[in-house]
Parts: structure tokens; C-alpha cells; sequence
């Protein structure tokens, strides 16, 4: 005789970058053994295939994760996450005031929300002619991207974000130019247009939550702005 199937509930969820309406299901214990089994390996090619699969499998296809931006799949799978295994998560926050002393807070993942600084761009305006049009980051840009690598891994991403040249009504698009030619246009940046450039990846759209903390040695209030999915999982 076989054994009775059992129904998985639905939810409605608002994608960040577009407004769309999708449907998702929490993830099931197969899902739930694979992400631990990707986090055990603390390899994060491992763990951001698996976050990605495991979306593609909860959204049942609506969605190809692996080209979405980082923010909205960092956002679909706290949504996940608090339906499946709880919708508080326990972590430790470093007091700002001392930068020393952690303390344990609980948070509400249903109160988190992405975040989209108010000059945010993504046209970056170089000269009166010239500029560049910027995409978001998907998770697969991040792939042999060591951002803590310092300049290497800062021009890598900006590579892989360039999404067209503008030199007055010629257009030139990412998938016509060689890396080489880009990098070569990346060089010959000023730095004050490199910053430009960079400020599109420090205000684009994040996963950020603000909360306060009582240091417990020196009973000081302040506030700490969390950001990034991992700030969230405790």
C-alpha cells in the first residue's frame, strides 16, 4: 500500500528587483540535508549552487535563480527560510561602541526587507559623452570572485557588471567587447570616475535591517545596521 502524500503550503512573495508575484514552498528535509551538507563544506561555490537550486526547486521552475541578482535571491531564500524553519533566527551582534563585546539578539525575518539607497544608478556618467550601464550582479558573477582580494577582485566584478558602453549615440555592448579590451577601458578610468563606478556597488539594492543593542559592560545603547544574508542566519 502506498503511502499517503502530504500537502506542502503555499506562499505569495513580491520579487525586489521587478515587483513581480511568484509562489513559493518551504523547503523539505531532502532540501534541508543538502543546504547543511553545503554548509559542512564551507565551500561557497558549494553552498551558492545549493541556495540557488533550492529556490529554482520551491519556486517549481518559475524561476531561473542562478540569473537573478544577488539581492533578490538572498531576499526569496530568507523568505524560505523563515517559512521552513522558523521565522525568528537567534544571532550575535558586536556592540558598536566597544567593537569587542557580542550579544545575542532575536530577530524577526518576516521585518526584513531590501533596501535601495535614495541616489542609487545605475548609469554611470563618465564624461558629457561617455557612459556605462551597469547590471546587477547574479550570484554566478561572484563565481572566482575574491572580492577581500582587493583591487583584482574589485575590477573582476566590475567586469562582469558592465552591461553597455555609451560613447554618444554609439553603443556598445558587453557582448561584443573582449575582456581584454574592457579591462584596458577600466584602466584608463580616473579615479574619481573609478569611484563613481564603485558607487553603484555600495548603494545598489541590500538586504539591511537595523537594530538596537545594550552593551551589557558598559550598558550603552547604539545602533548596528546588519546587511548580506549571512547577517541574518546567525
Amino acid at each position: 500500500m502506498a503511502l499517503p502524500k502530504l500537502n506542502t503550503p503555499q506562499y505569495d512573495l513580491e520579487l525586489p528587483s521587478t515587483g513581480g508575484k511568484i509562489k513559493y514552498r518551504p523547503f523539505l528535509v531532502k532540501e534541508q540535508k543538502l543546504l547543511m551538507m553545503a554548509q559542512e563544506s564551507e565551500n561557497e561555490d558549494q553552498i551558492a549552487n545549493t541556495i540557488t537550486s533550492i529556490i529554482d526547486s520551491c519556486t517549481d521552475g518559475q524561476l531561473n535563480a542562478k540569473q537573478l541578482p544577488i539581492f533578490d535571491v538572498e531576499y526569496i531564500f530568507l523568505q524560505l527560510r523563515s517559512k521552513s524553519v522558523g521565522e525568528t533566527s537567534n544571532i550575535k551582534v558586536l556592540c558598536p561602541d566597544d567593537g569587542k563585546t557580542y550579544v545575542e539578539k532575536i530577530i524577526k525575518l518576516d521585518e526584513i526587507d531590501v533596501h535601495m539607497t535614495a541616489d542609487h544608478t545605475n548609469i554611470v556618467e563618465l564624461t558629457d559623452k561617455i557612459k556605462i550601464l551597469m547590471k546587477y550582479p547574479v550570484m554566478g558573477d561572484m563565481k572566482g570572485i575574491d572580492i577581500s582580494a582587493g583591487l583584482d577582485g574589485t575590477f573582476g566584478l566590475i567586469s562582469k557588471c558592465v552591461h553597455e558602453i555609451h560613447d554618444g549615440d554609439t553603443v556598445h555592448s558587453r557582448i561584443d567587447m573582449s575582456d581584454k579590451e574592457l579591462d584596458e577601458f577600466i584602466d584608463t578610468l580616473t579615479s574619481n570616475q573609478f569611484e563613481q563606478v564603485m558607487n553603484f556597488f555600495n548603494t545598489m539594492p541590500k538586504l539591511r535591517h537595523s537594530i538596537s543593542v545594550t552593551n551589557p559592560k558598559t550598558k550603552k545603547k547604539g545602533e548596528v545596521m546588519l546587511e548580506g544574508l549571512q547577517s541574518f542566519l546567525g
